[in-house]
């Protein structure tokens, strides 16, 4: 089998595997959590995308086209900082909103403008020239892919009113605002 031929394999299966995974797992319980909180456990796992500049790190990948490690680790890096603002906004709620926006739609972006690169350049044909590096594209950025996807359905998805209730109710007891009485503090 030619490099490019496990490599496209890999990267499928990669995406098959993770998509078993979630339907059976992940998607049930942050489906289950509150909206803000299924948000942070996605903010956490791509709070982790600074990694992405171990493209541009000498002596970790072997010789890839400058025009894809570049463009993949400082894009990547951008999309880690968002991830890491959210998280750090979580009690300030409009911001932390912004940023699971900003953090998600910079990262579809990412890793869309990634795959044309890659096909550019021709890393399929050079995979082995990720080195150490070979397992980010093949398990970590199908995650990161669905994870964003996974971002979207739950940010456009209606709340069921027994979870709206819910919060209602834990805002109740902390004396906060609850939607829906016209923001008066109880």
């Amino acid at each position: 089998m030619s490099p490019e031929t496990i490599f496209n394999l890999h990267l499928i299966l990669g995406y098959v595997a993770w998509l078993l995974c979630f339907r059976a797992y992940l998607l049930p319980k942050l489906k289950s959590m509150d909206q803000a909180e299924a948000h942070r456990a996605i903010a956490t796992l791509h709070s982790f995308r600074f990694f992405g500049l171990v493209f541009i790190l000498p002596g970790v990948v072997g010789n890839l086209p400058a025009s894809f490690a570049t463009f993949a680790a400082y894009w990547d890096l951008a999309n880690g900082v968002l991830a890491i603002l959210a998280l750090l906004t979580v009690r300030i709620r409009p911001l932390f909103w912004l940023f699971v926006v900003a953090f998600n739609l910079v990262g579809v972006v990412d890793l869309i403008l990634d795959y044309y690169h890659a096909v550019r350049v021709g890393l399929p044909l050079m995979a082995g020239q990720l080195e150490s590096a070979y397992a980010i594209p093949i398990i970590y950025v199908p995650l990161l892919m669905i994870t964003h996807v996974v971002a979207f359905y739950l940010l456009l998805r209606p709340q069921p009113k027994v979870v709206r209730a819910f919060a209602e109710d834990a805002e109740r007891e902390r004396g906060g605002f609850v939607p829906g009485l016209a923001g008066r503090r109880l």
